[in-house]
């Protein structure tokens, strides 16, 4: 492991391509990024130490773990497969037409959640036979760009600015509890769910954030707002820059953005403040997670290809211990 300061530790065991995915399993400290290279690594992050590996055979875009040693994978091959680390046993669950962007594991419904460029949401039964375990195709208005959950929804983010609210207990239906659009002007980037489930924080490509709430009432709607960021001036004009990540703390509720500006800032989005900065990375920041327990943050260091194909420098994962004064919200005075 590679000190590099403030901005943490480059873990051995790189990625050899573009980073598309970070997650922290939520019973412990393990780490699983996912690549292009098509390879999803678990890492022991604490101890600098490459549990193991596995090859999708495509470029993958997203992973997420069922348990500590489970994880579900979702190519550039419009496959979704489950690997089992300690079995070292894997499992094709199903595929769609085009690539899958995102894939959730729903927990308390025991379900799979893939979200493909193909414009559709399905619900996979992984205990269910190859053919008869698509348990819900759901259309979309646009291909998928992002998705999250938290306690009882998941939200959807597609192309043309679409946001989609499922409620999960009703999700199989396929019928959405709110339909709406982005509030931001430029395509959606990245949604994730505020830790106690009322809302949500969207970023687009055109260095902004907003913050929304699930419930429609008028009282409560005045509260969301948006902000700029991941912006600096450069020979006298505005340079915007992509938000790719967003993470929130899971203890505070405060929450971290990561940009094409190689810069990790780390807010209190209740009194609207910036409380802390880490940068700057080598490159574009392509993922953030922090650990159930809040105390690390995982920092995908990846070119995002914002500007074509150029020479960057090496995909890199960084771990950074956080201070408790770098994520605690500070009221207003």
């Amino acid at each position: 492991m590679t000190d590099a300061g403030s901005l943490g530790s480059q873990l051995s065991s790189a990625p050899t391509d573009g980073i598309s995915g970070l997650r922290f399993s939520a019973t412990n400290d393990l780490l699983l990024a996912c690549s292009w290279d098509g390879l999803a690594r678990l890492y022991d992050p604490r101890h600098d130490k490459l549990r193991g590996s596995y090859s999708h055979q495509a470029p993958l875009l997203d992973a997420c773990f069922q348990d500590q040693s489970t994880i579900f994978t979702a190519g550039l091959d419009s496959l979704v497969k489950r690997y089992d680390f300690f079995g070292n046993a894997e499992t094709v669950i199903g595929q769609h037409s085009q690539p899958i962007r995102c894939v959730e594991y729903l927990k308390d419904l025991g379900l799979v959640a893939t979200g493909s460029w193909d414009n559709t949401l399905r619900l996979w039964d992984a205990r269910l036979p190859l053919g008869k375990n698509c348990v819900s195709l759901i259309p979309l208005p646009g291909k998928v760009f992002s998705m999250a959950q938290s306690g009882s929804r998941m939200v959807v983010g597609t192309s043309g600015r679409h946001v989609l609210i499922y409620d999960l207990r009703s999700i199989k239906s396929g019928q959405p509890e709110q339909t709406r659009e982005s509030s931001l002007k430029y395509q959606t980037r990245c949604i994730r769910c505020y830790p106690n489930g009322t809302g949500y924080a969207l970023s687009s490509i055109e260095g902004r954030v907003a913050m929304e709430y699930f419930d429609n009432s008028e009282q409560v709607q005045t509260k969301k707002y948006a902000f700029k960021c991941h912006r600096r001036s450069e020979a006298g004009r505005d340079v915007v820059f992509p938000v790719n990540a967003i993470a929130f703390h899971p203890i505070f509720g405060t929450f971290a953005t990561g940009g094409c500006d190689g810069v990790v800032n780390i807010w209190d989005g209740e009194h609207k403040k910036r409380l802390f900065q880490i940068a700057k990375y080598p490159t574009s920041i392509a993922a953030i997670a922090f650990t159930a327990d809040g105390s690390l943050l995982a920092v995908a260091s990846s070119y995002t290809h914002e500007q074509g194909d150029i020479d960057h420098p090496p995909d890199a994962v960084y771990l950074r211990r956080i201070n408790e004064s770098e994520v605690k919200p500070k009221p207003r005075k």
